[in-house]
């Protein structure tokens, strides 16, 4: 008998762990709700894992099996379900934040204490940690080097879903354990409206994706109104889709490409490097997660006004295309990613606040928050961070919403206050009198600060923590 434990792969299908333990099986899997992890969820997360976990289990059953639910410390819980079950061995997926390994390590103690054999192997990534580096041997700091190492190595397979020879009868315990409700886990509904969860909205999300958006990534992906991204995110934050079998269709779509269309898709599978390479980033420096990546000569002097914090949060900025994101996170929990380096920018650099306060905000709203990704995110805005934006680069949020959203389609979607306002207004905001603003948009905010006047003041911040001023 082998034990799987669930965590971050929330499906039965292009799921390493499982299909290595399918192979010796029979298999029992194993889900912990781990009070430790979910002091750091939020209410949307928390709600979409449990449609997973409702979704996983029903598949389990659908192929002759069942999912085991427990609540409690993994290192008391996983050695005694394995007990239980008479299993032989326990198996997962490898997770990379500096708590996930924490957890694993203390796991494979108990395991070893209670004389269990256990395995993990590499799932999450198509290349752990480690395995690409520089010349020298020392994982990269810049994403292009790492991206032309990834592009070329081979990928793997997507694993074949278990037969239901590969998986345990259900009554190999006797209590296979109820899903709670998410009031029984500390959080209430969210407000947002979280997306369908479980494999097969993922794959339908995926499909979706890769008979149209991913042959415009390249041109459209910017453009919030366009409908060019793969809303995969949550997906594959939370493993309802395997990253093998993304690729693969991405490989697919590639085939059928002609043109301009073949640099979409590789502009897309650029992203998914990205992704990878945060991961390797945070495997090797877990400290980012609090501390700036990029080490200054003095200390970045955030201003910190909690008064704009706040308005920012709310989205009330009086700068449209910031309001419209913070507003569609609170709607959403999701936040479309040319809109996430526009939000950040304008906390970071015209707020001069510290970006951690923006990492905690996205953490309890997003749907998707990856450690990785979203700390990845915040520090190449704030310019703390590996590869990160240049200081002195910093976004106008003006220009941005009158690039990126010309037509103000996005805008005036999440921001109501805005409706029937003519698109070069709204991109004018900013300059307008405060009598033409009342006029045009009466319960619209002005600006909180002057764009221009918090530029110089961010440019002034960065030189004195440089040295230079």
């Amino acid at each position: 008998m082998q034990l799987h434990w669930h965590r971050r792969d929330l499906r039965t299908a292009d799921n390493r762990g499982l299909a290595t333990a399918a192979d010796a099986g029979p298999v029992v899997p194993l889900f912990v709700f781990d009070d430790a992890v979910l002091e750091h969820a939020g209410s949307a997360r928390v709600r979409y894992m449990l449609d997973a976990l409702d979704a996983l289990r029903a598949r389990y059953r659908a192929l002759g099996s069942d999912l085991v639910v427990r609540r409690g410390d993994p290192r008391e819980v996983v050695p005694a379900v394995a007990s239980d079950v008479g299993a032989e061995r326990v198996g997962w997926n490898k997770d990379y934040s500096g708590l996930a390994r924490e957890r694993d390590t203390a796991v494979r103690r108990a395991l070893d204490d209670a004389d269990i054999a256990r395995e993990s192997v590499h799932d999450h990534l198509h290349h752990e940690p480690g395995s690409i580096t520089t010349n020298a041997g020392e994982p990269y700091s810049v994403y292009t080097y790492f991206w032309k190492k990834w592009r070329d190595r081979d990928k793997a397979e997507p694993y074949p879903e278990p037969s239901g020879d590969g998986l345990a009868d259900p009554d190999v315990v006797d209590d296979a354990g109820s899903l709670p409700t998410i009031e029984d886990l500390g959080f209430a509904e969210p407000n947002a409206t979280v997306p369908e969860a479980g494999a097969d909205p993922a794959r339908e999300r995926l499909d979706r994706f890769c008979d149209d958006g991913i042959f415009r990534y390249e041109s459209d992906r910017d453009y919030p109104t366009r409908e060019a991204v793969s809303r995969l995110s949550a997906d594959l934050k939370w493993g309802t889709l395997g990253v093998r079998e993304v690729y693969a269709a991405t490989e697919s779509a590639m085939a059928a490409a002609d043109g301009e269309e073949t640099e979409s898709v590789e502009e897309f599978q650029s992203q998914l490097a990205w992704r990878e390479f945060y991961t390797h980033v945070l495997f090797f420096n877990p400290e980012v997660v609090t501390e700036n990546y990029k080490t200054y000569e003095h200390d970045i002097e955030w201003r910190d006004d909690e008064a704009e914090r706040e308005a920012w949060r709310e989205g009330e900025t009086g700068y449209p295309i910031v309001d419209a994101g913070m507003r569609q996170l609170k709607e959403e929990a999701y936040m479309h990613n040319r809109v996430r380096m526009i939000v950040a920018s304008f906390l970071t650099k015209d707020l001069l606040c510290d970006w951690r306060h923006g990492y905690a905000h996205f953490r309890d709203l997003l749907v998707d928050h990856d450690t990785q990704n979203d700390n990845g995110g915040w520090q190449w805005a704030a310019s703390t961070g590996t590869d990160a934006q240049p200081y002195f680069r910093i976004f106008n949020p003006m220009t941005q919403g009158e690039r990126y959203d010309p037509d103000a389609g996005y805008v005036t979607e999440y921001v109501p206050e805005l409706e029937g306002v003519d698109p070069d207004v709204i991109h004018s905001w900013h300059e307008l009198s405060s009598e033409a603003r009342r006029e045009a948009a009466p319960d619209y905010p002005d600006p909180v600060v002057d764009h221009s006047e918090r530029r110089e003041a961010a440019l002034s911040m960065f030189e004195r923590a440089r040295g230079d001023d």
